[in-house]
């Protein structure tokens, strides 16, 4: 990959390191500035307006997340935040009581509050799928769990907002196709750092988010419905665009996956996640995929040299995510050293309020989450291993 490229297309890189891109990634030039051009558009001809002569780039927008994900572009739903898109397909779902939903430890809380919810509503059950020996889900338990025919549902992340394995998402897609059971895939933390496919997973319905690893604005995320799931399930919520009303006591839904959107929509936002995903594709999904896989590696390889640092990332296909403990010092208190460098260095923190329980599982309360891109560098890690070992004495 041309490394020097990326950080020319990413200003902020000249002043901070940034390692917070599971958080949200650095926006590179090209989004920028197209969000930047249609705010100076709507302030000179009005909102409306504008929206009307970027109609064309507005629509282009479908067919290229279809490009990124292997998918139709009237499978795809452009939402708010990929909460939203990611309820969208849940609530919409026709689960009855004694239904079983299938989950993994690596849960998003965002996630396993509507399944407990649904589960006070509906009377449907939640069951949680065991890991193997490596962390990640155990695909001879997943099998053994889908001979119920109770199951109505596996719905899991593909990479857990605290780090952790690369789960197993195509052979549990098949595992799923064969036993008649819907999949929905969280792929927050995996589309624009490493390749998603939608035939090859076999997933029904899959939610994603622009401010992560697509470097797309914040406020944006997309969802994508199978065709021939989508005209079977009816949205928890309907407006004009959604729906149309026929008379005083009709209306029809549109065929197509935007039955899931509703009419009003940041289109400047809208379309600085098209530009995020043309600029991913321009760079190649793969490429990235392995440049950030190596500087993940070589950042828990240098971790290992710090005294009282502890990585903590099960798993054996591992991600950009690399999440650690600090023997003498909290998370918070990791963040805020880092924070507080020379050149600023930006990681996070995860609690176990986001990931219950795989945090309970392996007795974690708190980890320090760095997140690589490949638009950062080796010299980077290196900085950052370096105010580490200098938190060593505070």
């Amino acid at each position: 990959m041309n490394i020097e490229q990326l950080r020319a297309d990413t200003p902020a890189v000249a002043q901070l390191i940034h390692f917070n891109n599971a958080g949200a990634a650095l926006m590179p030039a090209p989004v920028i500035e197209t969000m930047t051009r249609h705010i100076q558009l709507e302030a000179s001809l009005g909102g409306y307006e504008a929206a009307g002569r970027q109609s064309a780039d507005l629509e282009n927008v479908y067919g290229t997340i279809g490009r990124l994900i292997n998918a139709q572009p009237d499978e795809i739903a452009v939402i708010e935040n990929a909460t939203r898109a990611w309820d969208m397909a849940f609530y919409s779902l026709p689960l009855q009581p004694g239904d079983v939903v299938l989950t993994s430890t690596t849960e998003y809380a965002g996630n396993y509050i509507p399944y407990l919810q649904m589960k006070q509503r509906r009377g449907i059950e939640i069951r949680v799928i065991p890991n193997d020996e490596h962390g990640q889900v155990s695909l001879s338990a997943l099998t053994t769990m889908l001979e119920d025919d109770r199951v109505a549902l596996i719905s899991l992340p593909v990479i857990a907002t605290n780090g952790g394995p690369v789960q197993p998402i195509e052979q549990i897609g098949a595992l799923a196709r064969s036993a008649g059971v819907l999949f929905l895939l969280d792929a927050c933390q995996g589309v624009g750092q490493m390749p998603i496919d939608v035939q090859k997973i076999g997933c029904h319905m899959l939610a994603a988010t622009s401010r992560k690893y697509l470097r797309g604005p914040r406020g944006m995320g997309f969802l994508y419905v199978e065709k021939s799931l989508c005209q079977n399930l009816e949205p928890a919520f309907l407006d004009l665009h959604a729906a149309a009303l026929q008379s005083a006591d009709t209306f029809t839904i549109r065929a197509d996956a935007r039955r899931f959107e509703n009419w009003e929509c940041n289109v400047a936002a809208k379309l600085g996640l098209g530009a995020a995903v043309e600029y991913a594709l321009a760079q190649g999904i793969e490429p990235m995929w392995l440049r950030i896989q190596q500087l993940a590696g070589y950042l828990r390889q240098r971790l290992l040299e710090i005294p009282g640092v502890t990585p903590q990332d099960p798993g054996l296909q591992k991600s950009g995510i690399v999440t650690f403990t600090h023997q003498n010092h909290s998370a918070a208190q990791v963040q805020q050293w880092l924070a507080g460098q020379e050149k600023r260095i930006n990681v996070s923190t995860s609690t176990f309020r986001s990931t219950l329980l795989d945090m309970q599982h392996r007795d974690l309360l708190e980890v320090s989450r760095a997140s690589v891109h490949a638009y950062n560098t080796e010299a980077e890690i290196d900085t950052m291993v370096a105010a580490l070992r200098g938190l060593q004495g505070v």
